[in-house]
């Protein structure tokens, strides 16, 4: 009695399996990295907001500072979100006609907030306090990224653990001069005092977190 399948078929099966497995192992990386990935922390991700407010013409083109509109970001764990009436200081005297600024004047109108949607959001049980990051020479940059030039706001960093963790482990490369805080464009060069210099004048300790429970008690 003849083979019922020809030599070919042990190619094929194997061949089959093969691939099989290496679809198995690329859909568990898929699972396992696409969580850590940039696209699903929507990194780089402008939300639409209410009304298409544009840091790149206040701050760099009309060079308001970031405190003007986020007054308590200096004193307070959260810097705050400008009232409709902070806008409206400017805007009732120039574009006061302006299709797009129609849901400011409707605001100050009706008397209700805008509602701004969050852009770099941290889980629920995250506490971070904007006002120590400050005090400690911590720039807004270095969460945020280069703000005052974007067209619209998005999401600059990733913000997870490992992000806070590998600055909280070695924060001195990350601190800078008190007069740069605020300058989203600002980088390290050889007039910026070394690492060690500026830990000791914001008295930062240098900290080795090795594990959640240094933070997490």
């Amino acid at each position: 009695m003849g083979a019922v399948f020809r030599p070919a078929v042990n190619f094929w099966a194997s061949l089959a399996l093969l691939l099989l497995a290496l679809a198995l192992v690329a859909f568990s990386l898929v699972v396992w990295l696409w969580p850590h990935s940039d696209s699903a922390q929507r990194v780089n991700w402008a939300p639409a907001q209410p009304v298409p407010f544009s840091h790149q013409h206040h701050v760099s083109g009309l060079g308001i500072d970031c405190r003007y509109c986020h007054n308590a970001v200096e004193v307070s764990a959260n810097p705050g979100m400008p009232p409709t009436y902070t806008c409206m200081t400017c805007h009732s005297q120039i574009w006061t006609s302006a299709a797009l600024l129609e849901p400011v004047r409707n605001s100050l109108r009706d008397d209700r907030p805008l509602v701004w949607r969050r852009v770099t959001d941290v889980p629920d049980f995250v506490y971070f306090d904007h006002s120590i990051h400050i005090a400690k020479g911590v720039g807004c940059s270095s969460c945020h990224g280069d703000v005052a030039n974007m067209a619209l706001t998005y999401k600059a960093k990733s913000l997870t653990m490992q992000f806070c963790l590998d600055c909280h482990r070695d924060p001195g490369p990350r601190l800078r001069p008190k007069d740069k805080i605020y300058d989203t464009s600002w980088t390290r060069d050889a007039t910026t005092p070394a690492p060690e210099v500026l830990l000791a004048q914001y008295g930062a300790p240098q900290r080795n977190l090795t594990d959640c429970s240094i933070c997490h008690r």
